[in-house]
């Protein structure tokens, strides 16, 4: 999938292509509209040393990111290269950027932030009815210090004890 609408691709469809490579050519071919609007593109071939280089280009640009993408991919690498989660015994669920909702009153969203989530590998779902225990650290910016600094200080604080212990704990 390479596109979908701000609703789900089940409500209004999504756009879909087959990437491969064969040889020295990458091919997009296949693709699909789910939506059922609009034509689709014909089959594009690209030479695959330009179409790497141009991948690692974009991957390694940051440009785009805003501070809350920022911290969100800094603490997401921090800590998936501690592997302090499964030190113990614990899976990352993930790292994203929490936004505000437009159209919805402050007092009824989070503030803005990033939400780190993970669960317990070990846990029994049976003795929850079939739902494990997910568990949450966020980390609220604010604008009088470097990104940096402040992933820093939340990284130390969740990798300075079994994160568990300082974590809030959420239905799955």
């Amino acid at each position: 999938m390479i596109t979908e609408p701000d609703c789900t691709a089940g409500c209004c469809g999504a756009l879909y292509v087959t990437v491969r490579r064969e040889g020295d050519v990458v091919i997009w071919d296949a693709w699909e509209n789910t939506g059922n609007t609009g034509s689709l593109p014909a089959v594009m071939r690209f030479e695959a040393a330009q179409y790497e280089a141009e991948l690692a280009r974009a991957a390694a640009d940051r440009s785009w990111e805003e501070p809350l993408d920022t911290a969100a991919r800094l603490l997401e690498e921090i800590l998936v290269e501690s592997r302090w989660f499964e030190r113990w015994g614990c899976v990352l669920i993930g790292v994203w950027p929490r936004r505000g909702e437009p159209d919805v009153p402050e007092e009824l969203t989070s503030p803005e932030g990033v939400d780190v989530m993970f669960h317990d590998a070990h846990a029994n779902a049976h003795e929850s009815g079939g739902r494990g225990t997910s568990y949450g650290h966020e980390l609220l910016l604010t604008g009088g210090e470097p990104v940096e600094e402040q992933v820093r200080r939340c990284a130390e604080r969740i990798l300075a004890d079994d994160p568990r212990n300082t974590a809030e704990i959420r239905e799955a």
